[in-house]
Formats: C-alpha cells, sequence, structure tokens
C-alpha cells in the first residue's frame, strides 16, 4: 500500500479526480527507468485524462553516483515551475548526472541558474528526495522503478502492454462502483 497515499506534496500530471493514479518511484540514473520512462510517455498519451501520474524520488545512491543529485536538481527546478521540464531533460540524458550537466540543462530549460546552483551546492531540497525515499522505504519498495496503480503496488512487468492492461483494468473496476 502506498504510503502516504497521493497529496499535494507530490508532483503529478494529469487530472487529481482521473480514475487511476500511476505512482512511479524512481532513480534519474538507473537504467530500468530509463527504459519506463517512454513507457509512461506512451500511457499518458493513451488514456488522457484518464491517468494522472505521480513521481517519486527514489534514488539508489549506493549504486548510482549521481542518483541524490539528480533527484535534488529536479527540486530545484520545482521551486522554480520546472520540475516536469527538468523531469524529461534528466531521463533523455541519463548518461550526463553530473553537476555541470545538471546546471546546462538548468540553462537550456531558463531557469534562474544562479539560484539553481545555490540551491543545488546547499543541498536545499536534500530533506525532500529524502521524504520521498522514506514513503517508498515505507510503502515496500526495494528497488526502481516500482510502480503503484491507485495505491496498490504493481507485480510483475512494467511494458507498455502489461501496464495499459493493468490500468484499463482498474479504469474499468472504477466505472462500476
Amino acid at each position: 500500500m502506498l504510503i502516504p497515499p497521493v497529496g499535494p506534496q507530490d508532483h503529478a500530471q494529469g487530472p487529481a479526480n482521473a480514475p487511476v493514479t500511476l505512482v512511479e518511484y524512481g532513480d534519474f540514473e538507473c537504467p530500468d527507468c530509463g527504459r519506463a520512462f517512454p513507457i509512461v510517455k506512451q500511457l499518458q498519451r493513451a488514456l488522457g485524462g484518464q491517468l494522472r501520474f505521480v513521481f517519486r524520488h527514489f534514488p539508489l545512491a549506493e549504486i548510482h553516483p549521481y542518483a541524490e543529485i539528480a533527484a535534488e536538481a529536479a527540486e530545484c527546478a520545482a521551486a522554480q515551475g520546472h520540475f516536469w521540464p527538468m523531469f524529461d531533460k534528466l531521463f533523455e540524458h541519463q548518461e550526463a548526472l553530473a553537476p555541470q550537466d545538471l546546471v546546462r540543462y538548468a540553462a537550456a530549460l531558463g531557469l534562474d541558474v544562479p539560484r539553481f546552483e545555490r540551491d543545488l551546492a546547499d543541498h536545499r531540497y536534500a530533506d525532500r528526495v529524502r521524504e520521498d525515499r522514506v514513503s517508498g522505504i515505507e510503502s515496500g519498495v526495494q528497488g526502481t522503478p516500482t510502480f503503484f496503480i491507485n495505491g496498490r503496488m504493481h507485480q510483475g512487468s512494467y511494458d507498455y502492454a502489461t501496464m495499459l492492461r493493468a490500468l484499463e483494468r482498474e479504469i474499468g473496476a472504477g466505472a462500476h462502483t
């Protein structure tokens, strides 16, 4: 079960009243999360307003040296209203997540770069990233990506066809309640 439930603290795309909410615990440096990234985009296109997508940080710093700083960079961008554009950049450039790369992405997105650099250097949003990770641990997350569909952990594959079937099943179930 997802702990805590999705709320205002979360980064979400799609309507809050969508019949299905897909939560991903992910790591920007994780190759499996990188493979899941276009699948989630495809699911969002296919389901439109029936899907709300939420991303929570679960950096695996012990095996991905830039995971933590990349998650913090996403939060620095969020503070300037650009979480999702930075989210896309980080997954599109997983092979380049060193601090100088992150600053380059901030500039490309038109962020206030001095503020971004200060926030990143000061680890201003490290607690926010840690809160997501703790919630993942409390929710039973052991690796990335881990998905939750309407609060329940998705078991099995996260390929497009499997995920679409699971999400559509949930949408159908909601229509009968």
